[in-house]
């Protein structure tokens, strides 16, 4: 019975543990920010580059030499920059597609070139 003691107090697992746990250490994610509600001309445009996306540009064929595309590109300005500066945004984009590898920064995808021009506001600095 002796032994039996001892052995016990000396193996015995550590009886205070911190009431915490592991647990204390979790940091939790910051919520979200609000986003603000798209305008209607926002939701409009979304909707016409929807529709080339999914009905006109498979029929048509891929033809943009930028990644991301430039309907892509012009939605994504649309929700980051509102309406009238994603929409002159894209217009730019689009004057600027053509074949030319001279200025852009370039990207292999899949074994093709492509000119990498993410939807920014300070590309140039």
């Amino acid at each position: 019975m002796l032994f039996n003691l001892l052995t016990s107090i000396l193996f015995a697992y550590a009886g205070f543990q911190d009431p915490w746990g592991k647990d204390a250490e979790l940091k939790y994610a910051a919520p979200a920010p609000a986003q603000e509600p798209l305008s209607l001309a926002t939701r409009t445009a979304d909707a016409i580059i929807h529709f080339h996306q999914q009905v006109i540009s498979p029929v048509d064929g891929p033809r943009s030499h930028f990644r991301p595309s430039s309907s892509c590109y012009m939605s994504l300005a649309m929700h980051r920059y509102g309406f009238l500066q994603g929409f002159l945004m894209g217009c730019d984009r689009l004057l600027r597609e053509n074949e030319e590898l001279w200025v852009y920064r370039t990207i292999q995808v899949d074994g093709e070139v492509f000119k990498y021009d993410p939807a920014t506001l300070n590309k140039y600095e």
